[in-house]
């Protein structure tokens, strides 16, 4: 009896893929992504990768010891640090892709009850505390292979910028964010096998461009709109983030709205904000506002809400 008592943190809907298989599947999609930094920046992206994963999930178990509790299993550690991963240049020292883990997942995660209980994306969350704590190393993108600044920063600054190069993922950036064609395959992937849909990042890249195209200073010009959606964390903070089943609206109105304010933020930051970029800041912000989206868009009950008909 006590364990018919016992109720799990939501969401409660059942379903014939547990945690792990579905972490699994993300894994499996961001490989495009990961292939491809590493390819792009050399073995030492490979390093920061594997130490990052490593801190996530260390982390967790040492935490699930603490606890009597090991949840290591469902790769949600290793997913976390993956994404931390991609979202750190290759420049950063070692120590603090550990401690942009550590915080991950001890301070975001456990600390608020563990998966199903963060009220943010642990990756994000990390990625931010590192921007705050150390801008300098988190954004220093120049390498042996790229000595200029990212392409997004050259777009602000009026330079031109090679739409190809944005697209195939030959350009300075982090880890895992260059290579749109990288993780449009594994979010193609997410799609098909139907982890994702496209109502949070169809909406978010939608309502982005538009805003871009409004308040960007150079109208619809398709160049300029390719540019942005290729360059930066957009795609692989709309497809591998942003559809979060922790930090995302239940509701399907509330993902509609969730995808627009998480577009007109990343507008707000890229076209109005002195960084080039502002995916992970808005994202961070998204997720806070989620318990009043899905207050104003939770279904009505049946038989309430109507008024009486008066004879």
């Amino acid at each position: 009896m006590a364990d018919l008592r016992r109720v799990s943190s939501n969401p409660h809907v059942r379903s014939r893929l547990n945690t792990a298989t579905i972490m699994f599947m993300v894994v499996l999609a961001l490989l495009p992504a990961v292939g491809f930094g590493i390819y792009n920046f050399g073995l030492r992206a490979l390093l920061i990768i594997l130490v990052t994963v490593a801190a996530t999930v260390i982390t967790e178990f040492l935490f699930g010891l603490y606890k009597k509790q090991q949840t290591i299993g469902d790769l949600s550690a290793v997913v976390t640090g993956l994404l931390l991963a991609m979202n750190l240049p290759v420049t950063i020292p070692w120590w603090a892709a550990v401690l942009g883990g550590v915080f991950a997942i001890l301070v975001v995660k456990c600390l608020f009850g563990g998966l199903g209980q963060n009220f943010m994306n642990p990756a994000l969350a990390a990625r931010c505390f590192l921007l705050i704590s150390f801008p300098a190393l988190m954004t220093n993108f120049k390498t042996d292979i790229y000595t200029g600044a990212t392409p997004l920063a050259a777009l602000k600054a009026g330079e031109e910028i090679n739409i190809l190069d944005m697209v195939v993922g030959r350009t300075a950036g982090t880890i895992g964010e260059t290579s749109a064609i990288a993780i449009l395959v594994g979010a193609c992937l997410l799609l098909f096998l139907g982890i994702i849909d496209l109502r949070i990042p169809g909406t978010y890249i939608v309502v982005f461009s538009l805003f871009v195209g409004f308040f960007g200073g150079r109208g619809f010009d398709i160049a300029y709109l390719a540019a942005h959606l290729a360059g930066g964390g957009l795609m692989l903070g709309a497809f591998f983030m942003a559809t979060d089943y922790v930090t995302r609206p239940i509701t399907k109105g509330g993902q509609y709205l969730y995808g627009a304010v998480l577009g007109i933020l990343t507008g707000i930051f890229r076209v109005f904000g002195a960084s080039a970029e502002g995916v992970s800041y808005a994202i961070i912000l998204g997720n806070l506002l989620v318990p009043l989206l899905e207050k104003i868009t939770v279904p009505r009950a049946f038989g309430k809400g109507g008024g009486r008909n008066e004879k």
